[in-house]
């Protein structure tokens, strides 16, 4: 199991700025530093993770990419809980860590260009058409059941009319996945549209996670994460699938930000592709 060492407490969205040192010792690299929002590294068995060789010339040029063994003596995580109630993100404190030298992926200093190509791939897979299609098929049928005068919700002009423009911007956003993936496949590596994806993907999926709250309706005011925990067995407060509805709320307030915030995204796309 991997986790992914790059945002740091004062270097998130300027990812250049990380200050996690590695000093070299003979065979090793000493590391120093501290790592946030490094999602499941109370599981992981290896990191792979940005460190700074060099304090010399741009930012970007000092960065190096190394492999880390959780196990490694001096490695400290601590979990972050989330609004949702979960503790999936953690900070990991890094204290004379100890990395052997062979465990530097590339070469010394061209950690941000690899970091750079991994996140096109990242990106690019937080287009989650799949799933997106899967949720407003069910926020339909949600809503199919929800009395509302004389017929459901889903009769409702306004709500239909919120449903059919997610639709649309799904339907936009497969076409332009489909596109990547084949540029991809013809042998091209993921560019500066993998930030259009994840913008809109996330999007899509916020706007999603807020049409479930109005389908579920006052049944998703309660807030009871235990109830999504393995084993619970207490009668549900309204329908089963309202007791999900606020946690994946709270917890999709995420996808805008991680992977690089969409402000970030709109910044590269502006740059990238519009030559602004």
């Amino acid at each position: 199991w991997w986790c992914q060492g790059y945002s740091e407490p004062g270097a998130g969205s300027d990812l250049a700025s990380l200050k996690t040192k590695a000093v070299r010792d003979g065979d090793h690299y000493v590391v120093n530093g501290a790592k946030t929002w490094t999602t499941y590294a109370q599981f992981a068995d290896m990191m792979f993770c940005l460190v700074r060789t060099s304090s010399e010339g741009k930012r970007q040029e000092g960065i190096s990419f190394v492999l880390m063994d959780m196990k490694s003596k001096g490695i400290t995580v601590k979990p972050i809980r989330t609004m949702d109630g979960g503790e999936e993100i953690n900070e990991v404190f890094l204290d004379d860590v100890r990395v052997p030298v062979e465990n530097l992926i590339g070469e010394e200093g061209k950690g941000w260009t690899y970091a750079k190509f991994l996140l096109g791939y990242e990106r690019t897979g937080m287009a989650t058409i799949g799933r997106s299609r899967r949720q407003l098929k069910e926020v339909r049928k949600i809503a199919a059941s929800e009395p509302l005068g004389e017929g459901t919700l889903l009769d409702d002009p306004k709500f239909r009319e919120k449903a059919a423009a997610i639709e649309i911007d799904l339907l936009a956003l497969e076409s332009l996945v489909l596109q990547v993936l084949a540029e991809q496949s013809a042998g091209a590596n993921p560019g500066p549209e993998s930030s259009f994806l994840k913008i809109k993907g996330t999007e899509i999926q916020q706007a999603l996670s807020e049409l479930l709250l109005e389908a579920v309706g006052n049944y998703a005011h309660p807030f009871v994460p235990e109830a999504l925990e393995h084993g619970w067995n207490e009668e549900p407060i309204g329908p089963a699938y309202a007791a999900a509805a606020a946690p994946h709320y709270f917890n999709y307030r995420k996808t805008s930000i991680y992977g690089g915030t969409n402000e970030i995204q709109k910044n590269i796309v502006a740059k990238m592709i519009l030559g602004l």
